[in-house]
């Protein structure tokens, strides 16, 4: 899990592109909140990989994949966003419940140290 969060919150840096095209139209300053998620991914999951700080990274995951659960929605509502990312509406839809198997996984690393 370490290792995925630190790929995919550095992928927000190398291909920002693909994270805007989630973001629901109805925020603002959406580069700004595609780094900041970036940042928070990549350093939690740098402190999962230790014991010390693995209970915190767990719980700021939970808290980071609960706060972009929107722009999940908005790949299932939005025909622009599955265009852009090449998906389809079943697709965007399929990726949801991963989203529950995800915070899951993070509450279990937060009580497994």
């Amino acid at each position: 899990m370490s290792i995925a969060y630190t790929y995919v919150g550095f992928r927000h840096f190398i291909d920002p592109d693909f994270f805007l095209a989630i973001m629901p139209n109805y925020l603002s300053m959406h580069l700004f909140f595609v780094y900041l998620t970036g940042i928070m991914e990549f350093v939690f999951g740098i402190l999962l990989a230790f014991k010390k700080t693995r209970t915190f990274a767990s719980y700021g995951i939970i808290v980071l994949l609960i706060s972009v659960f929107p722009a999940n929605l908005h790949l299932v509502e939005s025909e622009l966003s599955q265009s852009i990312l090449d998906v389809t509406k079943e697709q965007s839809i399929i990726r949801l419940p991963f989203q529950g198997l995800f915070l899951l996984l993070a509450y279990w690393h937060s009580k497994n140290n």
